[in-house]
């Protein structure tokens, strides 16, 4: 059985442990590695399927969570299935985790409990004072991999619903980030419908999140999403934000990537840098 978070580990021990060579890669990684060390002290490793993204900025979230984010205490936030499918009939083609080919009907249910059960756990979560139980409360919940995998659909669902949104915004003039026009100016997603059928449905089965839906994640979480790009060391792409230009009310998850495909997590923020 393998853990979705492994526990922490000094981020030198493990970068020496990782980057032995003496080649420019390993190189750039142990510097890489070096300044990431500058402001936190350890490092947690995140199970390597395809939900890794999903995974390394969920947990992050919780775990800094002190309350529910506004969009979450929306009155209609559990109407959503519902209302998406009353107006758009290709959403009953949605692909379930390990349940391809079920109809939309239950679909939506289904979704529906995925979004109760987010909501549920991040209004748990944040409510707990301690930091050291809040911590020990993650912990638990991705160690569960039914309820697991549940926010992980939950939160694609999220992202087709920010990606309708930024579409039909784009359509009648109103303005929308940069990354929107990128997202939908790729042949194999240029509406919400081909998004759905060649990408989110395959994320956590045939492939990972690509750069273009990491902003897309960002704005359905209202996070600002800072990656560590290690292979990009010593260029201004070292430091990622997604959104690069993000709203100063969203709060701040931090992740670390050698490659742009697995995420892992920096956690325990050096003193000096919290001061």
């Amino acid at each position: 059985y393998k853990l979705s978070v492994s526990p922490e580990m000094d981020i030198m021990e493990y970068c020496k442990k990782e980057w032995r060579g003496n080649t420019p890669a390993a190189k750039r990684m142990r510097k890489g590695y070096e300044a990431v060390a500058q402001k936190f002290a350890s490092i947690r490793r995140i199970r390597g399927d395809n939900y890794c993204a999903f995974r390394a900025t969920l947990f992050q979230a919780l775990s800094q969570a002190t309350q529910l984010p506004p969009w979450l205490q929306s009155e209609d936030f559990t109407m959503l299935p519902e209302n998406l499918l009353s107006k758009y009939d290709w959403i009953k083609q949605w692909q379930l985790r390990q349940k391809p080919g079920k109809r939309m009907g239950k679909i939506s249910d289904e979704i529906k409990e995925y979004l109760i059960l987010l909501r549920k756990k991040w209004k748990n979560i944040s409510d707990i004072k301690s930091p050291l139980e809040k911590q020990e409360a993650c912990d638990k919940l991705f160690k569960n991999e039914e309820e697991e995998y549940s926010l992980y659909e939950a939160l694609k669902f999220l992202m087709l619903n920010t990606a309708i949104e930024l579409y039909n915004a784009d359509k009648s003039g109103r303005r929308v980030p940069v990354f929107s026009w990128l997202l939908f100016a790729r042949d194999t997603s240029s509406n919400p419908c081909q998004l759905m059928h060649n990408h989110l449905n395959h994320i956590g089965h045939s492939g990972g999140l690509e750069q273009v839906e990491m902003f897309l994640l960002a704005y359905a979480l209202q996070y600002t999403i800072q990656v560590y790009r290690l292979y990009k060391y010593s260029t201004d792409e070292f430091i990622t934000l997604y959104p690069n230009d993000p709203e100063e009310d969203w709060p701040v998850v931090t992740l670390i990537t050698e490659d742009d495909r697995h995420y892992n997590i920096p956690v325990r923020m050096c003193q000096e840098t919290m001061l």
